[in-house]
């Protein structure tokens, strides 16, 4: 392993010498692949799909209208824009246009992309609308009135920080930001919760809540549920342990006692906590309910609403007026099905939810718990476009709306299979494709994750079939351990010195695609980010046999200093502690910067980044990139200027970016 890192320098973001440096591997990437005779075509068949004016708006119900955020060829940045249900199931409904994301950009002369908006309940009336510089996870926030569809003059307005805010009142909110030293910790999160007024600055509001030094943030939010009104305070102890306390009207707290790795959802007089280790006698991965204020007094009474099972995990929950529609997979294919619980608390009942096709992809889109037991369903596969339903617990469903088919499915199947890993563990993974016990071995992109109990499920990939599928090639997605597919415990079997099980897992279904005669290795692609990218990384030198050519999007690699750029010390959990000199020793051993060699053959990569990403820093792809340059192995780099973790602000760069990695899979493996 090198020891000594000669490319400290390109952590510098925008320094002068490092900017040319991406600017020099742009250019080499652009001739490579951008002068393809095949990418401007792909590209413009990618764009097409994003762009489409027949795609599905998904909204969420805020009082008597739907909103959506809308991208299309002729809004680049976006419309935040909203509906009446009436209007929604028209073909063309008629929309109101709040706010022109392309238009205040310009106006502004700023990149500015949309991160969402908080609109105050119950009136409806206002919202904290939070826009990022080129696409970062720093926000600024600014009060929007929805009546008078503009910014309030004189409103809330939160300079650009990672900030955290939410209405109390008409004229008060929770907030977290950066409000100068010892405001935020070592993640660049926020460590303080303060209650400010409108009118006053937000440096001398009124502190409710501080997190300790070593925390990754603090928050604070108000559950203004009618009848059920109660503010909540917490804080994050790392990624995946924390604790939460009613915040008391005289400033007080209460800590909601659970374990601190559990998750807790108060709704009403219920409070659901769901395990993520074992407690009062139930095992990782269940959900329990309690009564609130029972459980506050110390009545640790519990009602089991799931158990899993070696096969069955909890995939999440969603509330309704009077009910839990409880979504959970087994080996990766969900279900669906109502609780209730009783007026007097003595129990709950479970039906399936009525008017669920028996599909393998479905998801609760959203709900409306203040008002009525209303839920929107996508229903969807992997050869299915979707479908939007929207129904009654107990009453009718309707179908509002079906996204046309994007790509010719022709010949294709859908099939999973089980790959047996190293310790002998099952692994399951889809594969997407043409039958090949007719059409033999061909191209094939195996994709993963692996990390913080992310899930891999079932999804229609427009962007994929056209780039991908419909030139032969297979797709193949892999449920490898790190991810949530079997709950907490899939999850935690990869954690810290144990990381490599996940690694073995993905390199294990390599294997099973070439034994099933399904690809070759020289014809075999591997795809992730983020996360993702550090499993690329360890593919790269670890099983660089397996691969004809690798792909990493915004990839950590250097494992030994990802907890010193950006938000990195808020991993710790996942990975382990570099300043621990126990987690150290595993960690250069995970590093795939640090096993980097000049006499192992390597597939041809890809590294993909973005400038704008302040959560990943673009020194990980950097300097693999520059090490695999130095050591003579094949290796393209492309940086976008912005985009933030996902890569791309806007359709433009999306496109661009999906015809760059196609481009370069069918070069080295078509």
């Amino acid at each position: 392993m090198n020891e000594d890192d000669p490319y400290l320098w390109l952590e510098d973001i925008s320094g002068e010498a490092a900017l040319a440096w991406v600017a020099e591997r742009n250019a080499e990437t652009a001739e490579a692949l951008a002068a393809d005779a095949g990418f401007a075509p792909l590209k413009a068949r990618v764009r097409e799909v994003l762009d489409a004016s027949d795609r599905i708006p998904y909204t969420v119900r805020r009082g008597a209208f739907l909103y959506n955020f809308w991208r299309d060829a002729e809004h680049v940045r976006g419309v935040w824009r909203r509906t009446t249900l009436e209007q929604y199931r028209k073909d063309a409904p008629e929309w109101e246009v709040l706010l022109d994301v392309d238009a205040l950009a310009a106006a502004e002369d700023e990149k500015w992309v949309w991160d969402g908006a908080r609109v105050r309940r119950p009136a409806h009336d206002r919202a904290l609308v939070r826009l990022s510089r080129d696409g970062g996870d720093a926000v600024v926030v600014r009060e929007f009135d929805l009546t008078a569809g503009e910014f309030v003059d004189g409103g809330f307005e939160v300079p650009e920080a990672k900030t955290r805010i939410g209405w109390i009142d008409d004229d008060t909110v929770f907030v977290g930001t950066d409000t100068g030293p010892g405001s935020l910790t070592g993640s660049g999160y926020p460590r303080t919760v303060r209650r400010w007024r409108r009118g006053t600055p937000v440096e001398e509001s009124e502190l409710v809540y501080e997190a300790a030094d070593g925390d990754v943030s603090a928050w604070g939010y108000r559950d203004d549920t009618p009848g059920f009104e109660r503010d909540f305070v917490g804080r994050s102890l790392d990624f995946f342990r924390s604790e939460t306390y009613l915040l008391r009207p005289d400033g007080t707290t209460e800590r909601v006692d659970v374990p601190e790795d559990a998750l807790v959802d108060a709704h009403r007089r219920h409070l659901l906590v769901t395990l993520k280790s074992d407690w009062l006698g139930q095992p990782t991965g269940s959900l329990l309910a309690f009564d609130f204020d029972a459980f506050l007094a110390g009545d640790r009474t519990a009602e089991v609403l799931f158990t899993p099972d070696e096969r069955t995990a909890l995939s999440g929950h969603s509330w309704t007026r009077h009910h839990l529609i409880l979504e959970t997979m087994r080996d990766v294919s969900t279900h669906l099905e109502v609780l209730t619980p009783s007026r007097d608390g003595a129990g709950w009942t479970r039906t399936p939810l009525v008017g669920v096709p028996p599909l393998s992809a479905v998801g609760v889109v959203d709900t409306d718990p203040d008002v009525s037991d209303e839920y929107f369903l996508d229903v969807s596969g992997f050869l299915q476009p979707s479908s939007l339903h929207r129904g009654h617990v107990g009453g009718d469903t309707e179908v509002l709306k079906r996204a046309p088919d994007r790509f010719d499915t022709t010949g294709l199947t859908v099939r999973q299979h089980f790959a047996t890993s190293e310790d002998g563990t099952r692994v399951p993974y889809f594969v997407i494709g043409p039958d090949h016990a007719v059409t033999g071995p061909g191209p094939a992109l195996l994709y993963g994750y692996g990390g913080f109990e992310v899930s891999l499920t079932p999804f229609y990939g427009a962007v994929t079939g056209r780039a991908w599928l419909e030139g032969g090639g297979t797709h193949v997605i892999a449920n490898i351990r790190g991810g949530g597919e079997y709950g907490p415990d899939w999850h935690q079997a990869a954690l810290g010195a144990d990381r490599p099980r996940a690694f073995e897992d993905f390199a294990a279904v390599a294997r099973d695609l070439v034994a099933r005669g399904i690809t070759t290795p020289d014809r075999l692609g591997a795809s992730g980010g983020s996360n993702g990218g550090l499993l690329m990384g360890a593919m790269l030198t670890r099983y660089p046999e397996l691969f004809g050519a690798i792909v990493a999007q915004v990839p950590l690699l250097d494992m030994t200093r990802f907890h010193k750029l950006l938000a990195g010390a808020s991993w710790i959990a996942e990975y382990g502690d570099p300043d621990d000199a126990a987690d150290l020793a595993h960690l250069r051993e995970l590093s795939p910067y640090h096993r980097l060699a000049a006499d192992r053959p390597y597939p041809p990569v890809l590294l993909m980044t973005s400038t704008r990403d302040d959560r990943v820093h673009p020194g990980h792809a950097r300097k693999t990139a520059a090490r695999l340059r130095e050591l003579g192995h094949p290796v393209l780099f492309h940086e976008n200027t912005g985009g933030g973790h996902a890569g791309a602000g806007d359709n433009e760069q999306a496109a661009h970016n999906s015809a760059l990695v196609h481009t370069f899979l069918r070069q080295h493996l078509a």
